[in-house]
Parts: C-alpha cells; structure tokens; sequence
C-alpha cells in the first residue's frame, strides 16, 4: 500500500487492484498460530503449490526488484559513504552521558552521511546543501538511495554484514518526530518489489501466467549434455521475449518485464544456492544414521549433559530427532528468507517500534520488538513441527530480548546456516579426490581406518556435539531452544582446530566458515 509523507509525496502511488486478483483463488483454512502470523505478515507462499500462480503472486511480494545499472551506480556511492562513516561507534557508545547528547549525536552523524553523498553525487550541489544545511529539497534522491542499498541487502542476505547494519541504525534514528522535525523530510520509502511494480503499471497479471515457471527457472548442468543445456536456455530466452511482448503496455516496456522476471530468477538462485547444503546435509544424515539402530556402538549419537560439554541428555534416537528438526527448521527459514528480511526491515523502520539501548554481556544493543519476524518465524516452526512429527526440545524463540536484541540480529544469524553446513559438505565430497594422492590415501588410513568411516566419523561428530545445546553460559542463552541449535552449531565451529580430522579440512581447500562481511 502507499505510505504519505508529511510532505505530501507519496513513497509509493496506491493502485487499484488488477483482473488477476479477481482469479485469486482463497487460501486453505490456518489454524490459529498460522492465521495470526498470516494477519501480521500477509499472505505465505507455502500455503500453495510450489510454482503454482499463486505461490508466485505470492512470493513476488517479497522480491526485490533487481537493481539497474544507474541504480548499481548509486549503491556504491551510499555503500561507500556508510562504509567511512562510524555512526554505530558514536551514538550508541557509552559515553553519552544523556539522552541530548545522544541526540546531538544522532544528529551531527545524520547530517554528515547525507552531506557526504551529496557531495559525492555532485559537487557544486553538495557545497550549496552543506552551507545551507538544506537537505529536504533532495528528499525523494536520498530515499531512493536508500532505499537502492536496502533493496540490495535483502537480494542479498549474506552480503553488506557491516554496512548495512549502520544504514538501518542511522534510518531508524530518523524516524522519531523530534529528528524528522529538524530534516523536514522522512529517509525511508517502502521497498520497490516485483509484485508492486507490476501492480502499479498495469502488468500483475503476469505473475498468474502459465509461463513464469519456464521464464524464471533456473539452467543448471545436473549431469545434462551440453545439447540438452543450450536447448534449454534457447527456450527461456524465446518464452521470455514472448511474455514480456504479451504483457507490455503504455506504462512498462518489455526490458522492464524482463528485469522483473529476472528478479525472481535470482530469488530461485538464491533459494538452490542456499538451501542446497541443507538439503545435502539432511540426506548424509538419513543415509549414514537411522533412528531404529540399536546398537549404534561408536557412532551412537546419544548425549548426556555435563558431559563433554553437552548441556542435553538425548537417546541416539532421541539426538536424531533433534538433528533432524533442526535442519527442517533452518530449511523452511532459508526457504522463506526473502519474506523474513521484507518484515524484518518494516520491524526495525516501523515508526511505531522504539528501540532500548542496553548492555546485554556482548556489547551495547538496540533491543526492540519485532512482531511481524516473531509471527512469521512461529508460523514457520508450526509448518516445521507437523511436518517432522513429534518435537524434541524448546519451541521458544528468542527475539527482542538479551540473546537477539532484534529483527536484524535474528534474520542474520541466519543466513549464516549455508556458511557453517557447506565447508562441512564440501570436505567430505573432497574425500574421494584427495584420497588419489597415494599419500594422502595411507594418511587417512592409518589415522581414521577408511573413507567411509572418515565420513562417518566427521558427520558423527558435528551431529552429536554441534547439536548439544553447548555455546553459551547458561541453558537461558543455548539449550535446546530455537536460536540456541546455531548457537551450538557455532560453537563447534569455533572448535574445529581442536578435532582429530581438521587436518582433512584443510587438505580440502577450508580456509575458515566466516566470509566477507561485505562482498
């Protein structure tokens, strides 16, 4: 919907609904959980068939729209401001004896990020807008660079870690009615999504075409002849010309269709690249474990705490269980991570969410709610539990408190599940490479007996004390809770060095399960 400014621009001009809407089918009925979440968050994609009409009407309501070339251009310049400034460093220190000297702060750093891109944009401009201190008759550009680093971030959840924590502080702190008194204008306009965009020009019955399945999948090799691959991208291409053609109008060109049939090509990308080490990691362990072994012997997964670190007594069935779950869970989450990062956003901006600042053991946080992430996230695990079954340990999820002071802490915990799960998939499918070296073959054979118990032995491992409810001082902070499984995951992360096969890893290639905060 459109959101006013005090100015009177409107961020984003309402349209009337489209014939498509008139063929939307009604969703199945929620049960309470799910229809609060679905009250607070909108309507899920997961309620329809993957690829079906609706699951793309749907999904493409939380899809950013790809950005352009000059778009691109005005990302490294609000990239590049934020990336020199250190206004977390300086409003949310310690220092601040009061509450006016904060602000005076907020202020001071507001005005020189602002300043700096304008004069990075143009020069003589920027000069004018420092000595006159006249931000507002540029409103609707610094919005829309803003809004062109936002839109950014949630197409790409695990880039722009630093950055983009700064910019969504520093917005934040625009929004108070004392701060936009002083700008005279709002920083903040709602993200440009594929679904909006076709819905404002006239073209949302696009999404609802039988043609978007072929138009936005993805070519991948999968064992296909090189034939079988270039016939296969020949087709998209031509389905693509002809759906943009067909859809075009007075208000959208062709090429604009096309970049928003692109945006949901790379959500799919998104999806495969990031749920694959998930959904790998679910059959190693499937295939090497089973719940119904009864004597597991040395690859029993059965914990007790207080026991090699372990904060959680679990049966071997019981721990595969557990492990399982976990893994669903971060599945659906990764699934659904676009949606999250859309309402994760609209919690930390919502003018109506103030924040704490509070020392919470790791430092000074901004602790606020999050109601549109809490309900999503509590929809998801319900979709989870009935899914796997019976559940094995806490449902509680931690968010707005002292663990995950808030939405942008929570959503990127994350986006780190493929960064700790893929070094892991990757050294063991290593293995038969390595193992051609003759010596490295007789290494591991001495040391671990074979290369199937060397697999064995690995997954053993990260599924038994990766999942032990370890990593934090007391069973509040880790445990069996929903945030508390990463933390545990993170803490045998943190262990590796200390295991007999580390050495394996780093024959593979692994160079650490952190990467670039920003590219």
């Amino acid at each position: 919907g459109a959101e006013a400014t005090e100015d009177g621009d409107s961020a984003d001009d309402p349209a009337t609904a489209s014939a498509a809407a008139a063929r939307v089918r009604p969703g199945p009925q929620l049960p309470p959980t799910v229809a609060l979440a679905s009250f607070l968050t909108g309507e899920d994609a997961s309620d329809y068939p993957r690829f079906s009409p609706n699951w793309f009407r749907i999904r493409a309501k939380y899809i950013p729209l790809r950005l352009s070339l000059k778009e691109r251009k005005k990302l490294r310049l609000v990239m590049a401001a934020m990336s020199v400034s250190e206004y977390t460093d300086r409003v949310d220190s310690r220092l601040h004896a009061n509450a006016q000297k904060r602000f005076r702060a907020q202020i001071e750093n507001i005005c020189a990020v602002l300043a700096g891109i304008a004069v990075g944009t143009n020069f003589e401009i920027g000069k004018e807008t420092i000595a006159d201190h006249d931000f507002q008759n540029h409103r609707k550009f610094y919005r829309n660079i803003f809004e062109i680093a936002r839109r950014y971030k949630v197409m790409n959840p695990e880039k722009l870690r630093g950055d983009y924590g700064k910019l969504v502080y520093m917005l934040q702190d625009t929004l108070p009615p004392q701060t936009r008194e002083l700008l005279q204008f709002s920083c903040v306009m709602p993200l440009v999504t594929v679904h909006d965009y076709l819905l404002q020009n006239g073209a949302a019955d696009m999404l609802l075409d039988k043609d978007m399945f072929i138009v936005t999948r993805e070519v991948t090799a999968d064992g296909k002849s090189r034939e079988q691959i270039r016939q296969e991208i020949k087709v998209k291409e031509h389905t693509i010309k002809s759906l943009a053609m067909r859809y075009k109008n007075d208000m959208v060109s062709d090429e604009d269709l096309k970049q928003c049939m692109y945006s949901i090509t790379d959500n799919h990308s998104y999806l495969r690249s990031n749920r694959e080490p998930i959904d790998k990691m679910l059959e190693l362990l499937k295939t090497h474990f089973s719940p119904q072994e009864e004597d597991p012997g040395e690859f029993s997964l059965a914990i007790c705490g207080g026991k090699e670190g372990a904060r959680l007594t679990h049966s071997h069935a019981k721990q595969f269980a557990f492990v399982l779950q976990s893994l669903s869970l971060w599945q659906a989450i990764t699934d659904d991570m676009f949606r999250l990062w859309y309402l994760a956003e609209q919690d930390l901006l919502a003018e109506d969410l103030t924040y704490t600042l509070k020392d919470t053991g790791q430092g000074v946080h901004r602790l606020q709610a999050a109601p549109r992430v809490s309900a999503a996230m509590r929809a998801i695990l319900y979709k989870t539990q009935q899914h796997v079954g019976e559940w094995v340990g806490s449902s509680v999820i931690h968010l707005g408190d002292t663990n995950v002071p808030n939405a942008l802490v929570f959503i990127d915990k994350y986006t780190q599940v493929p960064r700790i799960l893929t070094p892991i998939i990757h050294t063991i499918s290593s293995i038969p490479t390595l193992t051609k070296d003759p010596k490295v073959l007789r290494y591991i054979q001495e040391t671990f007996g074979s290369e199937t118990r060397l697999v064995r032995i690995i997954l053993h491992d990260f599924f038994k004390n990766g999942f032990d409810g370890s990593g934090a001082d007391n069973f509040f902070d880790a445990g069996s809770c929903i945030d508390g499984r990463l933390t545990s995951a993170w803490h045998w992360c943190s262990q590796l060095e200390s295991k007999p096969f580390y050495y394996v890893f780093k024959l593979a290639g692994f160079t650490g399960f952190d990467g670039d905060f920003q590219q």
